[in-house]
This record gives structure tokens, sequence and C-alpha cells, in this order.
């Protein structure tokens, strides 16, 4: 009977700390949310401000000192970027494994917090990176989650938060919160 009940309290302790040496979780609220509403609601205005072709992007930044990008983009008095601004991306949809959807992120890096250090995809690696913390993001199939530097390391990891994009009946999409 002894044997037994220590054999049980033996797992039990092994599994709980199976479990929470495996816990590492990507926290991807970090950056406070703020209201986005970017319309590329009809074909035209896809066409011409949205992505096409796995890993094309486009920053959207909305805001009162830095300007607005990209330029001429016809926003309106209810358009809104978030806190640091959105990356549009072509990607495949972590979640449904669809190829070549539209992914939206926010700019703004987890780790650094401020609304002026955004993160900028590099090259053919289609990573976002930190230019301050150097912190990587897989944001065209990871869905924003980091593959390496300060937002990779400990336990809590920092991921890039996410926008949807929503189809229209037009031939665009809306990107919103």
């Amino acid at each position: 009977m002894r044997i037994g009940r220590l054999l049980t309290i033996n797992a039990v302790v092994a599994i709980l700390a199976s479990i929470t040496a495996g816990c590492h979780s990507v926290d991807d609220d970090r950056i406070p949310s703020l209201p986005v509403n970017i319309s590329l609601a009809d074909q035209g205005t896809w066409n011409t401000y949205g992505v096409a072709g796995f890993g094309s992007s486009r920053n959207f930044i909305l805001s009162g000192n830095e300007g607005r990008e990209p330029l001429g983009f016809p926003y309106t008095q209810t358009s809104a970027t978030g806190f640091g601004g959105v990356l549009l991306i072509s990607g495949m949809d972590p979640y449904t494994m669809t190829a070549d959807m539209p992914l939206a992120y926010d700019l703004a890096c987890p780790v650094e917090m401020k609304r002026t250090v955004r993160v900028y995809v590099e090259g053919d690696m289609y990573e976002a990176v930190c230019p301050e913390c150097g912190s990587h993001y897989d944001v065209t199939m990871g869905g924003g989650t980091p593959l390496s530097g300060p937002a990779a390391a400990g336990d809590t990891k920092y991921g890039l938060r996410r926008y949807r994009c929503l189809p229209t009946a037009n031939g665009g999409y809306i990107i919103t919160n």
C-alpha cells in the first residue's frame, strides 16, 4: 500500500515538473490595445496599397508628429493604426494554414514598448526585426512569435500584437482589432 502511494506521488511530481519545465508562454498583448481601422475595402484600393506574393509587406502609420505612411493613402476620420503603426504582410495564416493571406501586426516592438521603436521586415528572411533590441519575429508563418533576441529569452516570450484582416465583398480587406 505504501509503495503504491509513493509511486502515485512520484508520478504526480514528475508530471508537474515536466509540465512546468515545458511552460513557455508567448505574451502578444504586451503592446497597448489601441483602435485599428484601415480600409482597403475595394479591389482598387487593395491593388494599390495591399500586399500580394509571399513576404511582400507595407507599413501603415497615422501619427500627428511623424506624418502618414504610405504617402497618398486615403486615411479617413475613422482610420486608426494602433500603438506603433501596422505591418501588413502576405504570408501563411498559422491557424488555418491558408497560403498567400494578408497578415497584420503592430509595428511596435513588445520588448521596447515605445511607439517609435518599430520592427521592420528584413530582406529575404521575411522576419520582422527590432532595430533597438535585435529581436526577430516570424511574421509570415508564425503569427508574430519571437524567434531570437530578448523577445525569445526567458519563460515568457514577447510576440507581436496581431490584428485581423477581414475580407470584403468588394475584393479588398479591412484591417481591424
